[in-house]
């Protein structure tokens, strides 16, 4: 649920039955109330742009999730965020990529650590799962695999002189 037009947030009591995504200041503001409303398995928070991960790291007891807001194709901030949430601050839980989420990004989002994806509701998911096959060998390291390409072919190499 996002906020209103003029910046104010929903009242923990108007928010809809169910599971649901607050904003982070929704959170911060009604901690306690929304963990007692729901639950470690209702609520989600969503994190925008520039949001700082370290906020939230001491409540992922609490949270079902969290999802990392991309308002706009050109702004990448939130690879960062996820690579904070699962490298620094070690969650392990749903991070969810939100917002303008598209096809070609989808195996980018994977490499940062997100594991689940709101695809835009324009976009074929069928098309989108493509995205995951499409690459079989990345040159980078990256949260999935930290080792860059000539890191592994060494490893590899090594391997076999010891065989």
């Amino acid at each position: 649920m996002r906020a209103a037009e003029d910046g104010t947030l929903p009242a923990v009591d108007a928010l809809p039955a169910g599971k649901v995504l607050v904003p982070l200041a929704l959170w911060q503001s009604s901690r306690d109330a929304l963990t007692v409303a729901r639950g470690a398995a209702g609520i989600g928070v969503w994190l925008a742009p520039d949001s700082e991960p370290a906020e939230i790291a001491g409540d992922f007891d609490k949270l079902a999730l969290i999802a990392v807001d991309f308002p706009v194709f050109r702004d990448g901030r939130g690879y960062s965020i996820a690579r904070l949430l699962r490298e620094r601050y070690g969650y392990q839980g749903e991070i969810r990529a939100i917002g303008d989420v598209l096809r070609d990004q989808l195996r980018f989002y994977e490499r940062c650590g997100f594991n689940a994806y709101a695809l835009r509701a324009d976009k074929d998911i069928d098309d989108a799962l493509k995205a995951f096959t499409e690459f079989t060998v990345q040159y980078q390291g990256a949260f999935d695999d930290p080792r860059p390409l000539f890191r592994r072919r060494a490893a590899a190499a090594a391997q076999k002189v010891s065989a």
